[in-house]
């Protein structure tokens, strides 16, 4: 798996990828020829006196040691810049394939996996893949060069190869198996402490608020406590791997000069072919050891890769039909029959049996108690999720018929959890209409009840938006998003409890504004106060996923038991909105439901 991705990545660069094979194999010849003639300044210059052969075997030395630094920073180089365009490739093909994941795939693999796999997992890939042009190339041509020119030294001591490379290989291998599972762990790890993290710096003002810096700095503590185990004891049996060996490389020194003196001795060898006997014994035991090295960081890279390839492998479970139609923008038509929707693997489903329609100039309110599955209903028809059952139209065609970009054109979305990006005022508005003019701007800014704090902010519309919306009120957010989604002049609005930091005022009056708005558009709203939709023209109410009530408020009170206890508990002097005479949704206005 490591191997395919890297080699995927790497498709597109042959022609750097040959020329630093080639630049590595002559840098590794110049390396393994210099001991030779290292051997013959030695034996034929130094021991016979003779100067001027000194001179001339040091000179190609000279030339052969530039030759060979010139080849290795170019293909250092080359090696690097290669590494990191496989590292933003996969990322680039990470980032793309998460976009086009679906709430259920997002939700399955986890935001804080899915950030540890766009991040360190490909910087564990990308810092192998340039190790493996500075090292494992290098690695077999000076194993297998020196070798062959140890034994063109002296054939009899080369039979010290036949003992120390099976033990040194042996050895470390044993090592590298044990690492595998450990640096599986570690990244399994990485993403648990992501994940804590995130959670303590989203909720720190709750973590505060309930006092409860104590418990999760405790929790911290035992996600951090396994992560570095785990680390300690990777970092343990990469220590016992270097140790050895140097004591596989001194054991070789001590074996070579003991036995390579005893043939001096008997006039079988010269003191350069030992000499150059020993440095090719060194070159090779460095082969083994960066190829040690590279062994090292495969089983960590290899984990990560599996990582990366099930992201890459996870198909969406909201995409195109091989035939879906591209359309323009859509009607505000809207016929949703027996729609359900079930999790993968779940027990009960989450929605069922809802059927509705809705159409341009009607409002459909949808009430019931936390998880009744109001927010489902509203993902389906964007198809943030996809019905497991039933069918929905917009516009009289098939949402499963029609192509994701032309649908969601069509709609504007409040979500439930208003977020803003990090740009500014105008940037974030601009997202509903790219070439919206300042003045459209304004516009959705007021009818959003938004435009007097706008002005207020340094700068009005450049003014700087942190991560999130992070430097404006929640109350601020809602009515900045709904800009946002009055500035793509949709036909179907769906706003999911998007005045919840509202106060009545406010709400009332932003309701108001967007009646002209939405006038030609049919609106869907999530609501948990009764008294904000009373006089929508169809009130969804749902219980435990199943549509238990549909109709108008006064409707709803005679014949739907769910709903009388919904008013019930909201009736009270906190909710003047309830009993108000006027209400934001003039009903009188408005064409029948569709």
């Amino acid at each position: 798996m490591l191997f395919k991705l890297v080699a995927r990545n790497l498709a597109p660069h042959k022609v750097p990828l040959i020329a630093i094979v080639v630049l590595q194999f002559l840098s590794t010849l110049a390396t393994l020829y210099l001991p030779t003639l290292n051997a013959d300044i030695i034996d034929d210059g130094v021991v016979k006196g003779n100067i001027d052969v000194i001179w001339s075997l040091g000179r190609w030395m000279l030339v052969i040691t530039a030759g060979q630094v010139v080849c290795a920073i170019t293909a250092t180089y080359l090696s690097a810049r290669l590494a990191m365009g496989v590292g933003r490739a996969i990322r680039r093909d990470l980032f793309n394939k998460v976009e086009t994941f679906s709430a259920q795939e997002v939700g399955t693999i986890g935001a804080p996996s899915l950030i540890t796999r766009t991040t360190n997992d490909v910087q564990q890939v990308q810092m192998l893949t340039l190790m493996s042009f500075t090292l494992m190339v290098t690695a077999p041509i000076m194993s297998i060069g020196g070798v062959i020119l140890a034994m063109g030294q002296d054939v009899p001591l080369s039979g010290l190869l036949l003992v120390i490379l099976p033990v040194l290989i042996v050895a470390i291998g044993l090592i590298v198996r044990v690492l595998v599972p450990t640096f599986r762990k570690v990244q399994r790890q990485l993403d648990d402490i992501n994940g804590v993290l995130r959670e303590q710096i989203t909720g720190i003002s709750v973590i505060r608020a309930f006092g409860r810096r104590n418990y999760e700095a405790e929790r911290f503590a035992t996600a951090n406590g396994a992560l570095t185990a785990s680390q300690l004891r990777a970092g343990r049996l990469t220590a016992l791997m270097f140790p050895t060996i140097f004591f596989v490389v001194n054991v070789t020194s001590v074996g070579v000069l003991w036995f390579g003196g005893q043939r001096i001795d008997a006039g079988d060898m010269q003191i350069g072919a030992l000499t150059a006997f020993l440095s090719y014994i060194m070159q090779i035991l460095m082969a083994v050891m960066m190829a040690m090295f590279m062994f090292m960081m495969i089983p960590r890279a290899a984990v990560c890769a599996e990582r990366i390839t099930e992201v890459l492998t996870t198909e969406s479970s909201v995409v195109d039909a091989e035939d879906a139609l591209s359309v323009g923008r859509l009607d505000g038509v809207l016929e949703v029959r027996d729609a359900a929707f079930r999790y993968p693997g779940a027990k009960d489903p989450v929605l069922s049996g809802v059927s509705f329609s809705a159409g341009p100039g009607t409002t459909t309110a949808i009430i019931g108690s936390t998880g009744s599955g109001k927010s489902t209903l509203l993902n389906l028809i964007p198809r943030l999720l996809d019905a497991t059952k039933g069918d929905i139209e917009l516009g009289g065609h098939n949402i499963r018929a029609i192509t994701l970009a032309g649908l969601r054109t069509s709609i504007g979305l409040v979500p439930q959890k208003a977020y803003l990006f990090t740009g500014t005022v105008a940037s974030n508005l601009r997202m509903g209409n790219p070439d919206a003019t300042d003045d459209q701007l304004w516009e959705a800014l007021a009818t959003a009840q938004a435009a007097d704090f706008v002005h207020r902010m340094p700068g009005e519309l450049q003014a700087p938006i942190g991560q999130g919306g992070s430097n404006v009120s929640g109350g601020q957010r809602q009515r900045l998003c709904i800009a946002r989604a009055i500035m793509a002049a949709p036909s179907i609005y769906l706003f999911d409890d998007s005045f919840s930091a509202l106060d009545y005022a406010t709400d009332a009056k932003l309701r108001a504004a967007l009646k002209p708005v939405t006038r030609e558009a049919a609106v869907l709203v999530v609501a948990q106060r009764v008294g904000s939709i009373k006089d929508a023209d169809n009130i969804l109410v749902l219980n435990e996923g199943r549509l238990v009530g549909q109709g108008t408020h006064a409707e709803l009170l005679d014949s739907c038991p769910t709903y009388q206890e919904i008013v019930t508990s909201q009736l009270s002097a906190e909710d003047p909105a309830l009993n108000a005479e006027d209400s934001p949704f003039d009903a009188a206005d408005q064409q029948s439901p569709a």
